[in-house]
């Protein structure tokens, strides 16, 4: 646990929250200011600061955790799809710095637009891209 990481506080019953899903590894709980109804977060109960440093088994069991809870949403709050999102470093909306997925239920008829516009790029740069990738 970090002193000061709201979520840390919140797995140890520092700090209330709606709590709607844990298990050993994870805790899931309502976001506070959702985006859609019945927007989650899942986190793993240890504190990693974002993907880059979540532990594997962690990773894993968040992972199975955010799909349990997606399949939750479809058939208890009928929602037309789901949204799996992870936001690392500040630069990718991270504000909270402990390892979290949102679990956002989409709805037909929901306002939300998520940001982001497919870029237009020439069959060069894909492979260009690519090939640092593959390094």
């Amino acid at each position: 646990m970090t002193n000061d990481c709201l979520f840390c506080k919140i797995v140890a019953g520092e700090l209330p929250a709606e709590r709607v899903d844990e298990d050993e590894r994870t805790l899931a709980f309502m976001d506070i200011n959702p985006w859609t109804r019945g927007h989650a977060l899942v986190v793993p109960k240890r504190h990693w600061r974002n993907l880059y440093d979540v532990g594997e088994d962690d990773l894993a069991a968040t992972a199975a955790a955010a799909k349990r809870l997606a399949s939750r949403a479809r058939d208890r709050l009928v929602c037309d799809g789901v949204n799996l999102l992870n936001s690392c470093e500040q630069a990718a909306w991270q504000t909270v710095f402990h390892f979290h997925v949102h679990v956002i239920p989409r709805y037909d008829d929901d306002p939300l637009q998520l940001p982001g516009r497919p870029m237009d790029v020439s069959q060069e740069e894909l492979a260009e891209v690519a090939g640092a990738l593959r390094a």
